[in-house]
């Protein structure tokens, strides 16, 4: 790594070619910014002392002995861009376009210098390669790169700039802070240096880069553009953040993450066990893909038309907005998706996602979906550790092609590993009467059963999403002035333990008023004057309502409510 100033004429070096990557989006440069940019120009060329751009971070790329060499932009495209465009127009406007030739493009062959990607490649080549001023008409409003050469060029003209503007002047004292990387250098320090500069660049970006070269357009549509980047609506749906454990990735990060695990368990490459702890990990999701086809001998492409059938798949099934929509009761990939994005269980999404590639038969598919549910909500609710899920779900099930429900009972009940046991019955009836499980967990838990037994037709309003509801505790937490006291401190820690327990928990549609929350049972259920209580808030919610006839709430009714949940869910997620 080599760091410094640099001059225009040092960064446009004449022998070599700059490659805007993939991985960069379009030029979005507005008019704030070139606003700001034609003021410093003036100032420049009026002051002629040194005035430093920002920085500018290049890459070396791999080329054949007898192609000139390439640097790709890692940053600075937004600045060498604008650039280009300004000091072309003021070439053309002085007639001397000649400079910008002898500036901006190869010694050579006299083609421009800076090579732009796929998203502004048609319009920075009109401008660069004008020979006279010109006016463009019908500019997108997506093309920022006609509209600044529009901007530049009316601007001075209108504010009769052009004999402030001295393009030499310019030229000598324009000034950059330059990295240059080599191409051996190691790549995470390169990318964890850009990140500090405060570029961030994601893992779909990296691997886009790392697929595709700028010739292989047709490629790139039918691949990755048509996948991931096909319309706005594409664009929301990878981008959006999911909370993985304390982390937020995107869906996109977490898709290659998915494919990726599926891969290394594949019949015939052989991963290594220590390749396959290594790739496993989410940092570093880019250097995994990179050494795994290296080390292995894969093909690009051929990983490149696999990705394209388990994306189409994993867009077509997996929707992180489920939590906000009303969930089915049969069993399916929609209570699935509210287990995987509602309970913060993505480390399913690499098993669930290989059992839709390769179970066809939608029956079977449910049917294991089914068992997927009960074997993970029956292990919630007994605080079963999900530690080992990674390891399960992926070396355990997809290395072994678990792809039926029979087949994913016969290897539980084999396992040695106690760890990812199936609770039973008895293990369940414990975990409903004493388990104090984190509160979006127990509100997912009485959610799923809600889901399954709520009969809309009894209702005027349907079923929301797991997310749209809060979490109560039907006794408060801070009972000890308005609820009847007890008398030993044995009978208060019980009390105080079996109101953390799902017993006393439920879902309503709205949080009460803090002054109703803490009340006694009769104003926390009917509520006191403008301030709703349970009654108005539980819209019918079938874990709830029937127990709002009770006239007095305590530890044997919180019992008594577990036993209920517990005969739900007995007959919801049946014992393996």
């Amino acid at each position: 790594m080599e760091a410094g100033k640099r001059t225009i004429r040092e960064i446009f070096n004449r022998g070599r070619n700059l490659e805007i990557p993939f991985f960069q989006r379009s030029y979005v440069w507005d008019e704030p910014q070139w606003k700001r940019f034609l003021e410093d120009m003036v100032m420049v060329s009026e002051n002629r002392s040194p005035y430093f751009l920002g920085s500018v971070i290049l890459k070396q790329q791999e080329t054949s002995s007898d192609r000139d060499a390439v640097l790709t932009v890692i940053d600075g495209q937004q600045r060498l861009t604008t650039l280009n465009i300004f000091l072309k127009v003021l070439c053309l406007m002085n007639g001397d376009d000649s400079d910008f030739t002898e500036t901006f493009k190869k010694q050579r062959d006299k083609k421009i210098i800076l090579l732009h990607n796929h998203n502004d490649i048609e319009s920075f080549n009109k401008v660069v390669y004008l020979t006279e001023l010109s006016n463009f008409t019908n500019i997108s409003e997506n093309d920022h790169i006609l509209q600044a050469y529009q901007y530049f060029k009316k601007s001075i003209e209108e504010e009769e700039l052009l004999e402030k503007l001295e393009f030499y002047d310019i030229l000598d004292n324009i000034l950059f802070v330059g990295i240059d990387l080599n191409l051996g250098e190691d790549e995470q320090q390169i990318f964890d240096t850009i990140n500090s500069l405060g570029v961030r660049l994601t893992t779909a970006e990296l691997l886009k880069n790392y697929f595709f070269k700028r010739d292989e357009i047709t490629k790139y549509n039918e691949y990755w553009k048509d996948i991931f980047e096909k319309d706005d609506d594409t664009y929301l749906y990878w981008d959006r953040e999911v909370v993985t454990g304390r982390i937020r990735r995107t869906v996109i990060d977490l898709f290659f993450y998915s494919y990726l695990q599926i891969k290394i368990q594949e019949d015939g490459l052989n991963v290594k066990t220590q390749d396959k702890i290594d790739f496993s990990r989410v940092e570093n999701l880019f250097e995994s893909y990179k050494r795994f086809i290296k080390d292995y001998g894969l093909n690009k492409d051929a990983i490149l038309k696999e990705i394209r059938e388990y994306a189409l798949l994993f867009i077509n099934n997996f929707d992180s907005e489920i939590v906000k929509e009303e969930l089915p009761s049969t069993d399916g990939i929609e209570r699935i998706n509210a287990i995987i994005f509602g309970l913060d269980n993505s480390t399913l999404l690499p098993y669930v996602l290989y059992v839709l590639k390769n179970v066809a038969n939608e029956n079977q598919r449910n049917e294991l979906f089914g068992f997927l549910e009960s074997y993970l909500l029956r292990r919630l609710v007994v605080k079963a550790t999900p530690k080992n899920y990674n390891q399960l779900f992926s070396d355990r099930l997809i290395n072994n092609q678990i792809l039926s429900k029979e087949e994913f009972m016969e290897i539980i009940a084999q396992s040695d590993n106690k760890i990812n046991f199936f609770p039973n019955n008895e293990q369940l009836k414990v975990g409903f009467d004493n388990s104090i499980i984190v509160n979006s967990q127990a509100a997912g838990v009485l959610y799923m059963i809600e889901s399954k037994i709520r009969d809309n037709t009894r209702h005027s309003t349907g079923l929301r999403g797991m997310k749209m509801y809060s979490l109560e505790h039907l006794m408060p937490k801070k009972w000890i002035n308005k609820w009847s006291p007890v008398e030993t401190k044995e009978e208060k820690d019980f009390r105080n333990f079996k109101l953390l327990t799902l017993g006393n928990l439920a879902i309503i549609t709205q949080s009460l008023n803090a002054s109703i929350r803490d009340s006694n049972w009769a104003t926390k259920k009917d509520g006191q004057g403008t301030k709703e209580g349970l009654r108005h808030f539980s819209g019918g919610i079938e874990t709830l309502s029937p127990f709002l006839a009770i006239e007095e709430w305590n530890e044997l009714e919180i019992q008594k409510r577990a036993n209920y949940l517990y005969e739900k869910a007995v007959k919801i997620w049946q014992e393996a």
